[in-house]
């Protein structure tokens, strides 16, 4: 995993978890890497991981089965889901509007882009 500067890195891999259950990698029940699996593959320390795992566990969205593991909880995609819309609107949104009021960029150029992009997206997808 890359890591950049902008965010702490246990946010970072709280980001990671929250994809794969967004995708729906890891669904309801599975159980996820532990502290320190998670730890070796992406080459952190194993005290980062742990503080990610409880940022997710504090929310609902992991759970800890004692002497077995962690697995993505029940209601974890919602959970996941409200939030990475909470987080995305109160810290990325106000700089994308910023960004798009300096450079005149309007909200019909930004539909059609989606538009292609979520196109080009549904393709890339079609192919795996």
């Amino acid at each position: 995993m890359e890591f950049h500067k902008k965010d702490p890195i246990f946010l970072q891999i709280v980001e990671m978890i929250c994809e794969k259950i967004l995708t729906k990698t890891w669904i309801e029940g599975d159980k996820i890497p532990s502290v320190r699996e998670l730890a070796v593959n992406i080459e952190v320390n194993p005290n980062t991981v742990m503080r990610s795992y409880a940022y997710l566990q504090e929310r609902g969205i992991i759970q800890n089965k004692r002497g077995v593991g962690y697995f993505v909880a029940d209601h974890a995609y919602d959970d996941t889901m409200a939030l990475m819309k909470s987080s995305f609107i109160k810290n990325d949104l106000p700089i994308f509007f910023k960004a798009i009021r300096l450079m005149e960029i309007n909200f019909d150029e930004l539909k059609e882009r989606y538009k292609k992009f979520d196109k080009e997206k549904g393709k890339d997808e079609d192919k795996q």
